[in-house]
């Protein structure tokens, strides 16, 4: 059976909740097929029925096949295989007692049936009635078993409404209940029952012209369109209030202990947040306690409280609140006998009652709470001990702890459910200017509004200082208000609760100061995110010291580790911790760090770009710093995984290191990632790289760099189909590269001089390039290079129709290429073995030699190159008239080149309907 964490809800929008999280169900026959499912919970269901309910009269011929798969991905949703169970005939949804929204309502309407006392019917009535978030089935529309399911369930509510009424006016809340009630009968205008109701309570709580009146709008609506006259119930009722019959006046009065309703008011303008309150909303029957935890700003007491209100009327017996000051500037923190102390004052403890010490509090306390059904908020929590002993007993209370403190170990002993609070999304931001500002504001300035949600990084806070500011300055236009966040200084709304600044320092206080130093120090990392190691290195500490420091910064939610061993933070407190790092740090500590922090990025990619293409070719690179300690990938699979983590890590850091005075780290760390970035498609962040490169190492005079960086953009530019500009850079790095005595570095270039020739055409000139480059690899001992000219040489023989020459050239090249070990070059010169043996009629060798390149380009990571070799594939399988295989293949280079945003793949897609128009024909 699956686990008690697994939740189905049908009182509103098919939804799954799992462990406190809600689960996406996408499509409208997989949600048909889960409440079918879940509507007979515990029950077979037989395969027949559900093709009938889910399809009705447009079976397809393939819907039980649908059918199997619509189960598996369910199972996937519920998080675990057992949850749906597959049993002659059909399938059975195993997911425990009180596992749907349904089954709970049902019980709780049943215990209300079954009690004798009013207050106790009111309570499991007002929690059932809240178990429905709108329509019943709301999504699943076009079913029509399904319809009749939630034409059911929406009686079941109206039943369930008509009961908690008639409990609430047996125990005397008659004037409580009359806006819901006036709103019912405006929904069942028709219904005598509930007109009966309201005009009771209108009687009862003295306003007599205004039940008759109620009764008398009945009978003329049901006069005019029904042509019938109220029955004889209403009749007599109506006499009753007329001669103010005792027997229908109220109840006496009972003496019942106050029932607690501490919630603050909630934010009117409370936006978004639909997950986590859908979270909140799983966890009501559960009990416990949810921790609620995020930083500075995000919303945390906001969404609480506003969650709170929402389902205030499923804890009839009250609902307690405390801010216990855990990080406030102007009070320590609140002692949890003091807060104990006003919980047992508002439950209706006497003063002689009142235990003196904590032990004794938390016993009295709890056995207060012991059967009740009531709501606990704990607000701005300090940590795990100042909040353990204001955690109910009872397992039908619920507490809800807000911290910047993540309070693990309440999650650990309490088994307390985490629910953390990110920034807002674009949209929730963009909802929560609406809100404050209105639509037509922000509509007139949608981009300007986008600007201010960017700047303010999402962070409710800094959204709520600044739309104040442009709601009491509606002179001001949205542009000239995003004009002014310019710095931290921008957020302040004139005391300490609305200036962000101080709002972070109340966080940074409780850190220990090696935590504050690493801080300040992480302001100085480019972003967007960043891996421990190198924070170790930023830092100069060991990996084992900076782990504890990480969880520190993590636990109060200064810093976020938003995926495994990824760490950032907004830009807010990157601002933040910047200042702090002006003040605290002096310049050449700064510097230090950054030195530490670049020498980091380019040893680990040189160590990742080596192990990627290793014998090629190589910068040489100055020792790293005193601690810093470069990761070290340890094969090709490890290296490419890096460089795809990492890569906008080193697109931020070459900028960094050019404006930081570390011109020589610019230029190298270019180079490093260049052979990744080509392999990836990444074209435009490759030539922007570059130039950034160029820049830095003519600003030191560097000609080794400068004829790097010109190589690489002439690269770049020819990928790019500017042929021109790709010409021009080539022959300036040649040019260097002779100046500076590189033999090496002219190889390339005359060698890429080649590719370029080869691009637009020019096959012999390409082959003259490619010949020059190999003697000059050759001078240099460099077998790599050679191999990769040789490979060069014999594929612009094969362009020119020499294929057996090509062969030759091509095979010496491989075996050169396999001593050395170097695996991008072999896949490529398997590519040019291919299209030299499909030229010559050789087909089946020619996909031989295809399907080699293609295992080779994956391990490196060459997606253009593995397109590429689809395609030729493709060619080859087509002159065998294997059509599948070639409409397979090229789909497949297709699908890469869409990913590459490549303009190859329009030719492609032309050939794939050209290829399918023959088959029609």
């Amino acid at each position: 059976m699956a686990g008690t964490g697994v939740r189905v809800r049908l009182l509103g929008p098919v939804e799954v909740i799992v462990a406190g999280s809600p689960q996406a169900v996408n499509g409208l026959r997989r949600k048909a097929v889960l409440a079918t499912l879940a509507l007979h919970v515990g029950r077979v269901v037989s395969v027949d029925r559900l093709l009938d309910v889910v399809w009705g009269d447009h079976l397809p011929a393939t819907a039980a096949n649908t059918l199997q798969r619509h189960v598996s991905y369910l199972r996937g949703v519920l998080g675990e295989p057992g949850s749906i169970v597959a049993r002659q005939p059909g399938y059975l949804l195993d997911t425990g007692p009180d596992s749907t929204d349904v089954q709970v309502a049902e019980r709780l309407i049943e215990l209300a049936r079954r009690s004798t006392d009013g207050h106790e019917q009111v309570k499991h009535l007002t929690a059932a009635v809240a178990l429905w978030r709108g329509p019943p089935l709301a999504d699943v529309a076009g079913s029509a078993w399904l319809e009749e399911q939630a034409e059911h369930l929406a009686r079941l509510r109206l039943e369930a409404e008509r009961s908690l009424v008639e409990a609430r006016l047996s125990v005397g809340e008659h004037a409580g209940i009359l806006p819901g009630l006036e709103r019912l009968v405006r929904q069942h205008p028709f219904d005598e029952h509930l007109h009966a109701q309201l005009m009771l309570a209108l009687y009862r709580d003295g306003r007599q012209g205004e039940a008759v009146a109620a009764y008398r709008r009945l009978r003329d609506n049901l006069r005019e369109n029904l042509g019938i006259d109220p029955g004889p119930r209403m009749r007599d009722l109506e006499c009753a209030i007329l001669r103010q019959d005792t027997a229908i006046a109220a109840p006496a009065p009972v003496v019942t202990a106050p029932v607690a309703a501490q919630l603050p008011p909630p934010v009117p303008t409370f936006t978004g947040r639909a997950a986590e309150l859908a979270a909140l909303e799983a966890l009501v029957e559960r009990g416990g306690a949810v921790v609620v935890s995020g930083t500075a700003g995000v919303g945390k007491t906001a969404l609480a409280v506003h969650w709170a209100h929402r389902a205030a009327a499923r804890f009839p017996d009250g609902q307690l609140y405390v801010n216990l000051r855990g990080f406030d500037p102007a009070a320590t923190p609140t002692d949890p006998a003091r807060a104990l102390h006003g919980f047992l004052e508002a439950l209706g403890v006497p003063a002689a009652r009142m235990p003196s010490d904590l032990d004794a509090m938390v016993s009295l306390y709890r056995t207060t709470l012991a059967g009740k059904r009531l709501l606990v908020v704990l607000d701005n929590a300090r940590d795990a001990e100042q909040v353990r002993p204001l955690l109910p007993g009872s397992p039908h209370c619920l507490a809800i702890v807000t911290s910047r403190d993540q309070l693990i170990p309440l999650v650990v002993t309490e088994s307390a459910q985490p629910v953390p609070l990110d920034l807002l999304s674009p949209g929730e931001a963009r909802d929560m200017l609406v809100r404050r500002l209105g639509e037509r504001q922000v509509a007139a300035e949608p981009a300007a509004a986008d600007d201010i949600a960017d700047r303010c990084a999402r962070l409710p806070i800094a959204l709520a200082i600044v739309a104040a500011r442009a709601a009491t300055n509606r002179q001001f236009s949205l542009a000239a208000v995003a004009g002014e966040l310019g710095d931290l200084d921008a957020f302040h709304a004139g005391d300490e609760a609305t200036d962000v600044r101080a709002v972070f320092s109340w966080s940074c206080r409780t850190l220990s100061p090696p935590a504050a130093r690493l801080f300040r120090l992480l302001s100085l990392h480019p972003g967007p995110d960043v891996s421990a190691p190198a924070v170790a290195s930023l830092a100069g500490a060991d990996g084992p010291a900076i782990g504890p420091l990480l969880t520190e910064l993590t636990r109060a939610n200064l810093f976020t580790e938003h995926t495994h061993g990824r760490y950032a933070f907004h830009d807010l407190l990157r601002a933040y911790a910047a200042s702090l790092a002006d003040d605290a740090e002096p310049p050449a500590e700064q510097r230090a760090a950054v030195h530490r922090l670049l020498d980091h990025c380019l040893h680990t990619a040189h160590a990742a770009d080596l192990a990627l293409h290793p014998h090629f070719s190589a910068i040489s690179l100055l020792p790293p710093r005193a601690g810093v300690l470069p990761e070290r990938p340890r094969n090709r699979s490890a290296a490419a995984a890096w460089f795809g983590t990492e890569i906008p890590v080193l697109l931020a850091a070459v900028p960094l290191a050019a404006r930081s005075g570390f011109e020589g780290h610019a230029w190298r760390l270019a180079w490093t990632m260049a052979g990744f970035l080509h392999r990836q498609g990444h074209w435009q962040d490759w030539l922007g790289t570059q130039r950034i490169a160029l820049a830095a190492a003519s600003r030191i005079g560097d000609q080794a760099g400068q004829g790097h960086a010109h190589r690489s953009l002439g690269l770049a530019c020819s990928r790019l189909r500017r042929y021109d500009e790709a010409d021009d850079h080539l022959r300036r790095a040649l040019d260097l590269f002779t100046d500076v005595g590189d033999d090496a570095g002219r190889a390339h270039t005359c060698l890429n001089l080649g590719q370029l020739a080869e691009r637009q055409g020019q096959h012999q000139q390409a082959l003259t390039h490619s010949r020059r480059a190999l003697a000059l690899f050759r001078r240099a001992g460099n077998r790599a290079g050679q191999g990769y000219t040789l490979n060069a040489v014999g594929w612009q023989e094969a362009l020119l129709g020499n294929y057996h020459s090509a062969l030759a050239s091509c095979g010496e090249a491989l075996r050169m290429l396999q001593e050395v070990d170097d695996v991008q070059g072999q896949a490529d010169t398997w590519d040019s073995l291919g299209h030299a043996h499909h030229q010559l009629g050789d087909d089946r060798r020619a996909i031989a030699c295809y399907e080699h390149a293609l295992e080779l380009f994956t391990q490196v990571h060459d997606r253009y190159a593995e397109a590429s070799t689809y395609v030729n594939l493709g060619g080859s399988h087509r002159a065998l008239g294997d059509l599948g295989a070639t409409r397979a293949a090229w789909r497949r280079a297709l699908t890469i080149l869409d990913e590459l945003g490549d303009a190859d793949a329009d030719s492609i897609r032309a050939n794939l309907d050209q290829l399918d128009a023959s088959r029609l024909r």
